[in-house]
């Protein structure tokens, strides 16, 4: 079991990081702003902190549920994620449709065949409004493009780690 994953920048690219997780160093996609200790909704930046995996999702429709220690819920046409920072809802799941700024959870790229939520900016840390949202653990684009802020690596890596982590794994990243 892989207790902590440390995610760093890597070297010449504030937007390619290298994620250390037990005797393995897995190349991600970071947010397009880099990594910031003082994160805002829209920065496009991958928060700088220690968070935990609360549950995820997956594509029922492309994939067999995947080995997690989580709960993974199968991603339904009408899921969706809250970026709205002055809605009620705003870093949460919603129902679509949503009258709010929000990310559709079921995306033909592949990014959300495998998404894991991070507890960045939601409970039981408490939920902040323009602090950041849909903060995930997801599949990479080809070449590692960067993130709005979310940490991406290949659908390989992502089918190594969900075995080895738990509810007790920390996610830190470090500047």
């Amino acid at each position: 079991m892989i207790s902590t994953i440390l995610v760093k920048r890597a070297p010449g690219d504030i937007r390619r990081g290298l994620l250390d997780a037990g005797d393995r160093v897995i190349p991600c996609a970071l947010g397009r702003g880099g990594i910031r200790a003082l994160k805002r909704e829209g920065d496009g930046a991958t928060p700088a902190a220690s968070m935990r995996i609360t549950g995820g999702y997956f594509r029922a429709d492309r994939l067999l549920r995947p080995p997690a220690r989580y709960p993974l819920r199968a991603i339904r046409s009408d899921d969706g994620w809250c970026d709205a920072p002055d809605n009620p809802n705003y870093n949460r799941h919603v129902r679509l449709p949503f009258s709010g700024s929000h990310e559709t959870m079921m995306r033909d790229d592949r990014l959300y065949d495998i998404c894991l939520v991070l507890d960045w900016n939601r409970p039981p840390k408490g939920r902040s409004r323009n602090r950041g949202s849909a903060i995930f653990l997801h599949i990479a684009k080809a070449g590692f493009p960067p993130t709005e802020g979310c940490i991406a690596v290949e659908p390989e890596a992502m089918r190594w780690l969900l075995p080895r982590i738990g509810p007790e794994t920390i996610v830190r990243i470090d500047r």
